[in-house]
């Protein structure tokens, strides 16, 4: 496939071509070495906005980035759980760095489950090689004007056919997490029939833009704003379409589980630096009776509550990725509901332990933890805004419903 930013940094020496991860193991030995390497510089980039292009091609270079490509394609088919681990690893380190990676994981998923077979060889061979892809799928609207509260699912972006070999997309789209340091931009539009469709495009076409204007406070290097286009044109051949032919579909399940997976290490992360601000600087309260922070009965019991939280967290995320592999192996209805069930409680979970642990290390750490030094703050911010992509109220629904009255999930990416 031809993939012009990705080739033209290489031939330039700027971007080698992605290693080959030979194992599940070794993925997960590449995943700890490159978290600690970025951890030591996520709150500068968080705080000064450091778009993490170094350690993003780092990243990729790695190999990671194809570990879920199909055998049959050349690619190592890591399991779920695997890719599940890498996340949570990368992301206690810098959460941005692993959202990065997110919608990546998804489109390699949905290119394996809806693509046709020439597509599938065209856009993993670019994968394989070190190609990044973006994110162009949601859409901001304007909140005051009642024709404009349409929900996620509904896309006002057009996709038009110029003649029998390209295809024509115009529209704007918001939270393009990772299009800015793309190869690869897969555009969500509307046909002229009414059916959803996705185009891959070559991050440099002409009539494509993106704008860095994501300003939240939370997951600050993502690059997650706009996509602007105004008729880019690209090949027939690299359009997708939006709905698996035939069937049950993991990509839902696959998606949240990466959600799950960023939170946990959100909260990971948060608790690590806990734990090294108790040990190493925190003084015991005047009450406490104790000689060090580290031996405060309170601080423990809290302690032990967000170790039990984390463990919980964890072990619903392994038994989440367990049933998305099956899921993914069978594709059929029950297991697919069965993988967003289970993806469902593991969002849930680590959604309480992220958010619980980014406020208690202050409580527990005490106010000269709030020092702007240290960039605490970071960790809160991070699972605040990450976990407000999937709201847990509507997790909690899908659960209560599934139990109560036996209802199956419904087939979205947000499930």
């Amino acid at each position: 496939m031809s993939t012009p930013s990705l080739l033209d940094r290489t031939a330039a020496g700027l971007r080698p071509l992605a290693d080959r991860v030979a194992t599940e193991a070794e993925a997960l030995e590449i995943a700890h070495r490159l978290a600690a390497q970025f951890a030591p510089g996520a709150a500068q980039r968080d705080r000064e906005r450091l778009a993490p292009v170094a350690e993003l091609d780092a990243y990729s270079k790695s190999g990671l980035w194809a570990i879920s490509v199909p055998r049959k394609h050349g690619g190592l088919q890591a399991s779920y759980l695997t890719v599940a681990r890498v996340f949570a690893i990368i992301s206690a380190a810098d959460p941005s760095i692993a959202q990065l990676a997110q919608n990546h994981f998804g489109y390699v998923n949905f290119i394996a489950l809806n693509a046709s077979a020439e597509q599938q060889r065209e856009l993993f061979a670019a994968v394989l090689s070190g190609a990044r892809i973006g994110n162009a799928l949601s859409e901001k609207r304007n909140a005051r004007d009642a024709k404009t509260r349409a929900h996620v699912g509904v896309f006002e972006t057009r996709i038009t056919a110029v003649d029998e070999a390209r295809a024509r997309v115009d529209g704007r789209k918001f939270y393009s997490t990772g299009a800015l340091y793309a190869d690869l931009v897969p555009v969500t539009a509307t046909n002229a029939q009414g059916q959803v469709e996705v185009a891959f495009f070559d991050r440099r076409t002409p009539g494509l833009e993106v704008v860095d204007d994501w300003r939240s406070f939370g997951q600050r290097t993502t690059a997650s704003g706009s996509v602007i286009l105004d008729g880019a044109v690209l090949p027939r051949r690299r359009v997708v379409a939006g709905e698996r032919p035939g069937g049950a579909s993991s990509n839902g399940p696959v998606s949240q589980l990466l959600q799950a997976a960023i939170d946990l290490g959100i909260g990971v992360g948060a608790l690590d630096d806990t734990l090294d601000y108790l040990r190493h600087r925190a003084r015991p309260w005047i009450d406490s009776g104790v000689e060090r922070a580290c031996e405060d009965p309170l601080s423990l019991a809290r302690l032990g509550r967000l170790a039990t939280q984390r463990e919980a967290a964890d072990a619903l995320l392994e038994r989440a990725a367990l049933a998305v592999d099956e899921a993914d192996r069978r594709l059929d209805d029950e297991a697919v509901d069965l993988a967003s069930v289970a993806v469902a409680k593991a969002k849930v979970a680590t959604t309480e332990f992220a958010l619980e642990a980014a406020e208690r290390l202050f409580e527990l750490s005490g106010t000269s933890s709030t020092l702007s030094e240290f960039g605490y703050d970071r960790h809160w911010r991070n699972a605040r805004v990450h976990t407000l992509h999937d709201p847990v109220r509507w997790k909690l629904h899908l659960l209560g419903n599934h139990v109560l009255n036996g209802a199956s999930p419904k087939r979205h990416a947000w499930n």
